[in-house]
């Protein structure tokens, strides 16, 4: 887990716990935050991306990684792990591309003087979360001759 800000540390814990899961919690520093007992947790240095790149070197295929940083998920998707954001939206190859192009335009316009806003976290984000956890973890414990096999690209050369 993406441990800095992160709205949904509960319910993970919550949802870990229920189903004897691992859960990694990294971040820049402790900030004070009590962790259940088996949760590991992983403080590196500081540094923009310090986090971020100790995630993405320690993630593995079918690992959950849970973060609102939309690069950070594109890393990871492209280890093979899964993303989940606190709002609720599970990242995947058909999602990542818009979100990081949009993050792009919203960077910017930021840069231009404009103001961007994020709508603030709501009860039902932290509902669609836990759905979205649930569904994410069932995705990841099935055995890989399960797992849907990507749809061929018909259009590639």
């Amino acid at each position: 887990m993406d441990g800095d800000a992160c709205p949904v540390r509960d319910e993970v814990f919550r949802v870990a716990g229920r189903l004897s899961l691992p859960v990694t919690v990294v971040s820049n520093g402790s900030r004070g935050v009590r962790l259940p007992e088996g949760v590991r947790r992983v403080i590196v240095e500081e540094g923009a991306d310090a986090a971020d790149d100790w995630i993405v070197e320690a993630i593995g295929p079918n690992d959950i990684c849970v973060t609102a940083d939309i690069p950070l998920a594109s890393r990871c998707l492209a280890k093979g792990a899964l993303a989940v954001a606190p709002a609720g939206r599970v990242w995947d190859s058909e999602n990542i591309g818009s979100a990081m192009a949009g993050r792009e335009i919203s960077r910017h316009l930021r840069e231009t003087g404009m103001e961007t806003r994020h709508a603030g976290f709501t009860n039902r984000n932290r509902s669609l979360f836990l759905e979205a956890l649930e569904r994410t973890v069932q995705q990841a414990r099935r055995p890989a001759s399960a797992q849907p096999r990507p749809l061929p690209d018909f259009f590639s050369d």
